[in-house]
């Protein structure tokens, strides 16, 4: 497979769809989208961004609540060659500050109820945001924005996209970091059609009658395959959901409860979802019997999922949960499970069109049945981390890039996961740095020091426990700090554990020894 010297993803999209104008693209809270309105609106919006004097390449921060406004946006910026930087839209006014700064964005794309947190963000950002394009505003408008509904309304549609490559810049997305310094992950236009290929179509087998419904929202590397490349790649329908997924939230979804009256009776086919997420759906009282549903297959991904939990999900539903791992770098999964050949307890092998190798300290392959750090080689690979050239070269190796995982194979081919190879945290799918929650912990007046590490729940999942020391005559309870950790950071970073020690086990030189720690929760 190989891709034209001319290639602009959004442009590709919409010509595998001019044959179904009136099909449903998205489904969301507020109503539905066909795949005809999808490419209107999209080049109407390329047209404005061209009109408010973005230029080619130029950045645009996309902080977007999930709704068809969101690939409205991301599909207008490719469109017009102007490169969106899609953020998580449940950090702080810091961490918007700090990507506002890093990426040079020039405009930004915005929900309404999210607007306040960007103002706050502007105001700390030495870099200055030319235009703010709102949509669903929730009060009235400052100078420097437009209603995003009213600027697409008022431009044509663009006559002809972007001279795009599938090499040239196309989007990115922030990856954290054990610093906890955000590190912009620069994608091309090529990549998202490579993941539609290798992992899209051959190993979920969608198609133009499948439903796709994501818990992992558009702005992850997964959400974006799951709610966009791949259903888009094929003319499916997907259902999109602004709120947190709770399992009542989900179910209604899922039961087609929680739709509008245009989509009535549409149920999902595929949900992408997280082993946190299908833990909680299980132990849930409202968990839907097998008839209500419409579900063919599920996937995971995020976190290792736990066999316990696929298997009883499959015995509810009937339906196999397929794990894999993938990377923001690598955009989607490269290893993976599959329907039919599924081992529980393994991320199963490797994707098609992709090359995994395992390698010790001294850099070589190692034998099967030993841990190895996780390296892959693949054509959906991020270019660099924007501004970063060192940590770039640490990563991006001579066309392999690391991936922090460590992982064993056994003699069939198949992977297991053996944790991080820093100490990162993977919590419910999302990458938490301990350094940043131990910082933040001893901010407090009562803590004297702290230690982050990651155990495991009753169902086997990720979950952040604090060790932490009180200075002496202080006091403070488990909640207190939970409450406090919340109100300086991302909210679901704050330790779900926290164990009042008093000392931490140190090298002779004052460091912390947090692989002490872990082994006595392994022992507890």
């Amino acid at each position: 497979m190989s891709l034209p010297t001319e290639f602009n993803f959004a442009e590709h999209l919409f010509a595998l769809n001019r044959a179904r104008p009136a099909k449903l693209a998205y489904i969301d809270d507020r109503g539905t989208l066909s795949y005809g309105a999808l490419e209107d609106r999209a080049r109407r919006l390329a047209s404005a961004l061209q009109s408010a004097g973005v230029q080619r390449e130029e950045r645009v921060l996309l902080l977007q609540l999930d709704s068809h406004d969101w690939p409205v946006s991301f599909l207008g910026c490719l469109y017009a060659g102007v490169v969106p930087v899609a953020v998580n839209t449940l950090l702080t006014a810091d961490d918007y500050a700090y990507m506002i700064e890093h990426s040079g964005a020039v405009a930004a794309l915005v929900s309404g109820a999210l607007l306040p947190v960007l103002q706050d963000a502007m105001s700390k950002s030495p870099h200055a945001l030319r235009q703010l394009f709102v949509s669903q505003p929730t009060a009235a408008l400052p100078n420097s924005a437009s209603d995003l509904d009213a600027v697409i309304g008022a431009h044509p549609p663009l006559a002809r996209p972007a001279a795009t490559g599938p090499q040239d810049h196309a989007f990115w997305l922030y990856s954290s970091g054990s610093t906890g310094r955000p590190k912009g992950t620069v994608h091309s236009h090529g990549n998202p059609w490579w993941t539609a290929e290798l992992y899209g179509k051959p190993v979920l087998g969608l198609t133009e009658d499948d439903v796709c419904f994501s818990a992992a929202k558009l702005y992850f590397a997964y959400g974006l395959g799951n709610g966009l490349s791949f259903p888009l790649s094929v003319g499916a329908t997907v259902v999109l959901m602004a709120e947190r997924p709770t399992p009542d939230a989900t179910f209604k979804r899922w039961t087609g409860t929680g739709l509008s009256a245009a989509a009535s009776g549409v149920k999902p086919t595929v949900f992408f979802g997280a082993p946190t997420g299908f833990a909680g759906m299980l132990a849930s009282a409202a968990l839907p019997a097998r008839d209500r549903v419409a579900l063919r297959m599920c996937s995971s991904a995020g976190e290792a999922l736990p066999g316990e939990i696929a298997q009883r999900f499959k015995a509810h539903f009937g339906c196999e949960i397929i794990d894999g791992i993938g990377s923001t770098e690598m955009l989607h999964i490269f290893l993976s499970n599959r329907p039919g050949d599924i081992r529980y307890g393994t991320t199963g092998r490797p994707v098609d069109g992709y090359e995994i190798e395992l390698r010790g300290e001294d850099g070589r392959p190692v034998p099967d049945g030993e841990v190895g750090d996780l390296y892959i080689k693949g054509p959906s690979s991020a270019l660099m981390y924007w501004g970063n050239p060192e940590k770039s070269r640490q990563t991006f190796r001579d066309g392999w890039t690391q991936s922090g995982d460590k992982y064993s194979r056994d003699a069939d081919g198949y992977y297991t996961y053996a944790g991080r190879s820093d100490d990162m945290l993977k919590v419910s799918g999302i990458y938490v740095s301990p350094f940043e929650v131990e910082a933040t912990l001893m901010r407090h007046p009562a803590v004297l020091e702290a230690a982050v590490i990651g155990t495991q729940d009753s169902d086997g999942l990720t979950k952040t426990k604090a060790f932490v020391v009180l200075k002496s005559n202080q006091s403070c309870s488990a909640e207190d700090l939970k409450v406090f950790v919340k109100e300086h950071l991302a909210a679901y970073k704050y330790p779900r554990f926290i164990e009042f020690v008093d000392e931490l086990p140190k090298t002779a030189t004052g460091k912390i020894q947090r692989f002490r720690l872990r082994e006595q929760e392994q022992h507890a």
